[in-house]
C-alpha cells in the first residue's frame, strides 16, 4: 500500500463521498460532496464508483505527497493552479503522482471546492454507510474533522493504467433556479418579488451547514416561526433577521423557519460554487420544470464513463527540433525587401 500524505491545506477541506441518504428521517444529517458532478467526474477518471470517497478541498492551497509508492490521483471542480515537481497538471484528468513527489495546488479560482480522487478509493470505516466528515457530529473516517497537515491516507499503489481525462459539457450561467415554497404563503406578493429580483451575494461567514446571503430584507408576514418540518439541500430559510440562509448538506435535518424556496438539484453544485462575493440572481421555475432538468442531471451523471478519453503523450526530439526549419521562410521586419510583393509592372520592368 502507498500512502497520500498531507504536506499542507488549509479550512474546509475533508473526505466526502455520496453521502448518508435515507436517514434524515432519525435526525442523521446526510453530509456528502459539496458539488457532486465535481466529486463524480474525479471518481470516474481513476476507476472509482462515481460517488466513492475523495478529498474535498476548500477555496484555499493544499499539497499532498506521495509516500511508500506511487499513488493514481484526478482533479476536478472549482479551477486552481496545479503542479507535480514543476510540471503543470490538467483539471479534469488523471495522473500519477511518483514516490516522493508532491502535487501543489494553488487557491480556487472562480470557485469553491475541487475534488481530488485516489485510485482505489479512501480506506476508512463507513458510520451509517458513508466515509462523509460531518465535523459538528464528529462523523466520518478516516478523520471524523477536516483534514490537517500531516494526515495520512492509506491508497493503493498506482496501477499502469493510461491516464485519461474528461470532457465535461460547458458550466452553466445564468440565476440559480428555485421552486417556490414550501412555505412561500410566508411572504407576500411583494417579499416574494424582492427575492427574485434582487442581487445576492454569498456571505464570507458561510459554510456546509449554510450558505447565508447578502442583500435585501425579506420580511414575513406572519413572524418567522413556523411548526419544524423536514428540510433539503437548497432549502433557502428565512430567519427573524430577513437574511436569507440556503441549507447545505451539513445541516440540520428540521427547522422552523419559512423557507420561501428551493434549489433545484440540478443547480445545488453550481451554487454551491459560488464564491463568497459573487454577485448572483435567483429565477423561480415549475415543479415539473425542475423534475425535467434533475432528469438531465441523473443522465449526465449516468454518461460519465462514456465521456473518458486517453490522454496522448508524446516526447519531444529536441535535437531533431533544432534541425528543422519550423520557421518557414523566415523575413526581416525591418527589411522592407524581405517580404514587400513585388507589383506586376516591377515584374514587367525586371
Amino acid at each position: 500500500m502507498s500512502k497520500l500524505v498531507i504536506s499542507a491545506i488549509g479550512p474546509a477541506s475533508s473526505v466526502q463521498d455520496g453521502g448518508r441518504p435515507g436517514a434524515q428521517r432519525y435526525g442523521l444529517t446526510p453530509s456528502g460532496a459539496m458539488d457532486r458532478l465535481a466529486l463524480a467526474a474525479a471518481n470516474v477518471l481513476v476507476g472509482n464508483a462515481p460517488f466513492a470517497a475523495a478529498i474535498e478541498i476548500g477555496p484555499f492551497s493544499a499539497a499532498f505527497t506521495a509516500r511508500d509508492g506511487a499513488v493514481r490521483l484526478a482533479l476536478s471542480g472549482a479551477p486552481r493552479s496545479a503542479d507535480i515537481a514543476g510540471r503543470t497538471v490538467a483539471f479534469d484528468s488523471s495522473m500519477t503522482l511518483a514516490d516522493g513527489e508532491a502535487l501543489t495546488l494553488g487557491f480556487a479560482r472562480g470557485g469553491a471546492f475541487s475534488y481530488l480522487a485516489i485510485e482505489g478509493g479512501i480506506a476508512g470505516e463507513p458510520e451509517f454507510g458513508s466515509l462523509a466528515v460531518n465535523a459538528r457530529a464528529g462523523l466520518g473516517s478516516p478523520y471524523p474533522r477536516p483534514l490537517q497537515p500531516g494526515d495520512e491516507l492509506q491508497a493503493k499503489t498506482a496501477s499502469a493504467a493510461a491516464e485519461r481525462r474528461i470532457e465535461l459539457p460547458p458550466a452553466l450561467d445564468g440565476p440559480i433556479r428555485v421552486v417556490l415554497g414550501p412555505q412561500d404563503d410566508e411572504f407576500d406578493d411583494d417579499a416574494r418579488a424582492l427575492f427574485l429580483a434582487s442581487e445576492w451575494k454569498v456571505s464570507a461567514t458561510s459554510d456546509r451547514m449554510g450558505y447565508r446571503l447578502e442583500g435585501p430584507v425579506i420580511k414575513h408576514l406572519h413572524g418567522h416561526n413556523i411548526v419544524s418540518d423536514g428540510t433539503v439541500n437548497g432549502s433557502i430559510q428565512v430567519p427573524g433577521n430577513g437574511a436569507p440562509i440556503v441549507l447545505m448538506p451539513d445541516r440540520g435535518t428540521s427547522g422552523g423557519y419559512p423557507k420561501i424556496a428551493t434549489v433545484i438539484s440540478a443547480d445545488i453544485g453550481r451554487f454551491a460554487q459560488m464564491p463568497a462575493g459573487k454577485a448572483f440572481r435567483f429565477k423561480a421555475i415549475s415543479m415539473k420544470e425542475a423534475q425535467a432538468e434533475a432528469r438531465k442531471f441523473a443522465t449526465l451523471l449516468q454518461s460519465l464513463p462514456e465521456r473518458l478519453r486517453a490522454i496522448d503523450n508524446f516526447d519531444l526530439n529536441i535535437e531533431a527540433l533544432r534541425d528543422a526549419n519550423v520557421a518557414g521562410s523566415a523575413v526581416s521586419a525591418v527589411d522592407i525587401g524581405t517580404w514587400q510583393t513585388p507589383s506586376a509592372d516591377a515584374l514587367a520592368q525586371d
